[in-house]
C-alpha cells in the first residue's frame, strides 16, 4: 500500500508517517509550502524530519514540497477569515489527492488527533472531508498530545519538530470550530479550490 503523508513539520505528522510506515505502508511525504506566509525554517524542518524517519523506518520516504502559500492568499482574498483554516486543510487534502494520483498511491495520510487543535474539531474534520472522495487515514485520531510526544521522543523527531520557524502568518486571531456544511462548500466552490489545488499538485517538487 502507498500513501501520501501530509508532513507539516510539526509534531503529530511525522508521528501518523511512522506508524503508517510500521504498519506496511510506503509513504510518500508532501510538505505544503507556506512561504510567503512562512519564512525558511520549516523547509529545513521538513529535510530533517524526513532523514530522521527514514533512518528509524529503513524507507526512502521521497519527499515533496508544493506551493500552498499561493492557495492560501487567493484563499483569503474570498472568504470570511474565520474559515481560513479549514479551506486551508481541505486544500491540501485535494492536492495530496492529486499527488497520489500522479504517484500510484491509494490514502492520503494526517496527523489529526481529535479537538487538538480548531480544524481537528468533529464538525470541522467534516466540512474538511466533504467531496475529498479519496481515502483518508489518521492513525493518531484517538490519541492524546501526551502519547504523541512519546512516540515523537522515542523515533527522535520531537526536538526536530521544535526547531525554530515562523508559523502560519496568514492564521486569523479567531477562526471557525463548528463549521456549517453548506458554507464551506460554497466558500470551495467560490474560491475554485479544486482547481487550486491543481495547480498546487502540478507544481509540486521531489525534494533532491
Amino acid at each position: 500500500m502507498k500513501v501520501v503523508c501530509l508532513m507539516s513539520g510539526g509534531i503529530d505528522s511525522p508521528v501518523a508517517a511512522y506508524i503508517m510506515a510500521k504498519a506496511g505502508a510506503e509513504v510518500i511525504l508532501l510538505h505544503m509550502d507556506n512561504r510567503p506566509y512562512a519564512d525558511d525554517g520549516p523547509i529545513e524542518r521538513a529535510r530533517r524530519l524526513a532523514a530522521q524517519l527514514r533512518k528509524e523506518t529503513g524507507q526512502e520516504m521521497p519527499l515533496y514540497f508544493a506551493p500552498h502559500g499561493i492557495s492560501q492568499g487567493k484563499i483569503s482574498e474570498k472568504i470570511d477569515k474565520i474559515y481560513q483554516c479549514v479551506m486551508c486543510k481541505h486544500a491540501m487534502m485535494l492536492t495530496a489527492k492529486n499527488l497520489c494520483a500522479k504517484l500510484g498511491a491509494g490514502a492520503i495520510v494526517m496527523g489529526d488527533s481529535l479537538g487538538q487543535v480548531a480544524s481537528q474539531t468533529l464538525l470541522n474534520l467534516r466540512a474538511e472531508n466533504q467531496d475529498v472522495r479519496f481515502p483518508i487515514l489518521r492513525p493518531l485520531i484517538g490519541y492524546d498530545k501526551l502519547e504523541i510526544i512519546d512516540i515523537a521522543e522515542k523515533i527522535g523527531t520531537f526536538e526536530l519538530s521544535n526547531l525554530p520557524a515562523v508559523g502560519c502568518t496568514i492564521l486569523p486571531k479567531k477562526v471557525v470550530t463548528e463549521s456549517d456544511m453548506k458554507t464551506a462548500r460554497t466558500y470551495y466552490e467560490e474560491t475554485d479550490i479544486i482547481g487550486l489545488a491543481e495547480t498546487c499538485a502540478a507544481n509540486a517538487v521531489l525534494d533532491s
